[in-house]
């Protein structure tokens, strides 16, 4: 239950600087640095830039202490004992840690514990047949890496255990064993696996509930970023579009991300269960809840965009600047697990509205987002609680399902999935070969960083080859000063401790610096593990290897089954507009107002989930395409830019009419079912709908306008000439 109470404080707020409607490119270049590169767990709004921002929000201390004692603890007892096996023993824990990418306790279980067993027995196997030469170890080798790097198709915590395997393989063929030495290494490395579950699930369990909790906290920090952003927006002397183009793309695709990753670390913890607890039921709520604000957040912004009159702009101004701190509040209640005070917040929360009611739209619109974070306020009281029950969402899945399904459905060569396994198994092989004739203390740097760099698409393998190369190199330069200084074996085991405490607490911060921090610890285990080498060798050489793998890793991307970026952008294109013709049919569908039922309402709000999801989906193409070569000028990726900021204003007029269906006039009919047409005819590549020949009401002439422009972008040469037509009032 939570503790004590957490307090209103208003939050600073910088004030915005004065904008013109159209601004010049000095204004445009200082609007893109401002607004920050984004990161991989909050893209940004410029997609041309890689998301390879710093998330410091995300540093995990507690998690890189336990691993560091999880491995630490074995070094500092082999440093006593002198037992080589121990060493085996501190790498399994320590490769055991980097699977543990958290969820629920027994997916956990299930990942870490098949890790501990198949890594040792893929050690000792590979070290038995590496005597046999390369006609027999490459081909098992290329087999076990495509198997591993495959094995993504499963989920997060499966694409990690692969990734840790390929370094155990890696590892593995540097020198041949015995079958006694395989035997050992066998108990050894499946004892150490299992000494890091063991710390991690039932010695020094974090919080089991706090990631998902986390989640649903970052989606209302989230929707008060978005909030905040508006209200500067609001505040600009005249509109302007491209910025409001830029505030959608950037806060509504975060918001929307944050909203399905908290959903599904919910679902995943509920299922493990298989019983909704109370702080999961608390959870989903409060996730209801903060997606219902957003929907009516995304109609407030489209309001004050569609109609910014002066008056309607300093209401908006008005509500919105009372609504953030609520906003910051709850989250930060969410975030520190403690009751909120309830009655002394209670007038903060009826005063949000007030004074709203000469703009009936912008008023209706406010209540519903008061009740909503009154929900969420509430559901941080001790008595905001409500009783377990049997999960319903999907329940537990099956074997079948769980684990062939996936497998079988990637299994095409379209899948994106199966093409990277391929790539990363035939660009391998080479290597392998290469590294094993001319065998060296660390050659096997050189294959694990080309599987390890490559990714399914071009613009992910080009981001992690830079992050990933300078990152070495920043860490080399440090931890080869760091070996300099430490000059004993329980010197160097020390700033191993400490080096995997920082690595493992920023690990979620951002890859560059996870690899900035983990390559200083690779150089002092080195130096632990075989001496004799000079830390500026080691520094050099896995330097070295680490350019040429990201070289090989990026080119292979290009010439291996290259994915282009314009097809999956097409794909993505039609599936967006497929969910907002799905959209519109629900929302402009014959029973509006009053006649509106609750089986309405629930299909509004999956097909609300689908088009954010499929308009985040779209642009995520869209951003690698823009950062793939020549990529970014082709005709349809230019196209569907446009489309894009298209469809964006088309969800938020759709979301406004959604809260306000009394807007809509009954007798345009005909044009409601044009829309819906219209979309689905552009998603479906069928000959277009002819247009209604009656007026149009004033609820729809922006939404009509929305529509010609996306068929003038998608189809310029169906468009039709148009006589002027008068504008019913509504």
């Amino acid at each position: 239950m939570p503790g004590g109470h957490a307090r209103v404080r208003r939050p600073s707020l910088s004030a915005p600087g004065p904008t013109l409607s159209r601004p010049t490119a000095p204004a445009r270049d200082r609007r893109r640095i401002a607004a920050g590169r984004g990161s991989l767990n909050r893209p940004g709004a410029d997609l041309r830039r890689l998301p390879t921002g710093l998330d410091l929000r995300n540093v995990r201390l507690v998690e890189g202490v336990r691993a560091a004692f999880a491995f630490g603890v074995v070094i500092l007892i082999n440093i006593w004992l002198q037992w080589s096996p121990l060493l085996t023993m501190a790498l399994a824990a320590n490769l055991a840690c980097f699977c543990d990418t958290g969820g629920p306790m027994r997916a956990r279980l299930r990942v870490l514990t098949a890790f501990s067993f198949l890594g040792g027995l893929l050690w000792a196997g590979l070290g038995l047949i590496q005597p046999l030469g390369l006609p027999v170890v490459v081909p098992v080798a290329c087999a076990l890496i495509f198997a591993c790097s495959y094995a993504r198709v499963w989920s997060v915590q499966a694409q990690a255990a692969g990734n840790v395997l390929v370094v155990v393989l890696c590892i593995a063929l540097d020198r041949p064993l015995t079958l006694a030495q395989a035997g050992t290494t066998v108990v050894m490395f499946a004892a150490g696996g299992l000494w890091a579950t063991f710390l991690a699930l039932v010695i020094w369990r974090l919080h089991p509930y706090r990631p998902a909790h986390r989640a649903v906290a970052e989606v209302w920090r989230d929707l008060a970023r978005l909030c905040g952003d508006l209200e500067r927006l609001v505040a600009l002397p005249e509109p302007d579009t491209e910025a409001f183009d830029g505030h959608a793309r950037g806060h509504r695709r975060g918001v929307r991300t944050s909203i399905e990753t908290a959903r599904t670390m919910i679902l995943d913890l509920a299922r493990s269960r298989e019983r909704v607890s109370d702080r999961t039921a608390q959870a989903l709520l409060r996730l209801e809840s903060a997606e219902q604000i957003f929907s009516a957040l995304i109609a407030v912004g489209e309001l004050i965009d569609s109609r910014p009159d002066a008056r309607r702009r300093a209401l908006a101004k008005l509500f919105l600047r009372r609504l953030r701190p609520l906003l910051v509040t709850i989250a930060r209640a969410i975030r520190d697990d403690v009751a909120l005070d309830l009655a002394r917040l209670e007038h903060s929360i009826a005063r949000t509205a007030e004074g709203l009611g000469e703009d009936p739209t912008l008023a209706g619109l406010a209540d519903r987002i008061v009740g909503r974070v009154r929900i969420g306020a509430k559901l941080s009281t001790p008595e905001g609680y409500r009783p377990g029950g049997t999960l319903t969402e999907g329940g537990r899945l099956d074997r079948w399902t769980r684990y062939v399904g996936p497998l079988r459905q990637n299994f095409t060569f379209a899948s994106p999935n199966l093409r990277h396994a391929l790539r990363a198994s035939t660009v391998a092989a080479p290597a392998l070969a290469a590294t094993l004739t001319y065998a060296g203390a660390f050659t096997h740097w050189l294959v694990m960083t080309v599987v390890l760099t490559m990714q399914p698409f071009y613009a992910a393998t080009w981001q992690r080859a830079l992050e990933r190369i300078g990152g070495t190199v920043l860490g080399g330069l440090i931890g080869a000063v760091l070996a300099y200084y430490a000059t004993t074996p329980l010197a160097e085991a020390g700033l191993i401790l400490v080096l995997s405490i920082v690595g493992f607490a920023a690990r979620q911060i951002s890859y560059g610096f996870f690899v900035a921090c983990l390559t200083p610890l690779v150089v002092l285990l080195v130096e632990l593990l075989e001496p004799g080498h000079s830390s500026w060798e080691i520094v050099a050489m896995r330097g070295g290897f680490t350019v040429l793998g990201g070289v090989i890793a990026v080119a292979s991307c290009l010439v291996l089954w290259p994915i282009w970026e314009p097809d999956q952008v097409r794909q993505e294109l039609r599936r967006a507009l497929k969910a907002h013709a799905a959209f519109a049919e629900a929302v402009l569908g014959a029973k509006l107002g009053a006649s509106a039922g609750p089986d309405r309402e629930a299909t509004i709000q999956a097909s609300t989930r689908a088009t954010g999801l499929a308009l985040n989906d779209l642009e995520a193409a869209l951003s690698r395409a823009l950062q793939q070569p020549r990529a970014g000028h082709h005709p349809e990726v230019e196209s569907a830019l446009v489309a894009d900021a298209t469809l964006r204003r088309i969800s938020a007029r759709l979301t406004v009419l959604r809260h306000a269906p009394e807007a809509v006039d009954p007798e345009a009919e005909p044009w409601r079912a044009w829309i819906a047409a219209t979309l689905a005819a552009l998603g479906e590549d069928r000959p277009l709908p002819e247009r209604p020949d009656r007026n149009r009401a004033q609820s729809l002439t922006r939404l009509v306008s929305q529509v010609d422009l996306l068929v003038g972008t998608l189809r310029p040469g169906e468009i039709r000439g148009e006589a002027p037509v008068l504008v019913l009032k509504s």
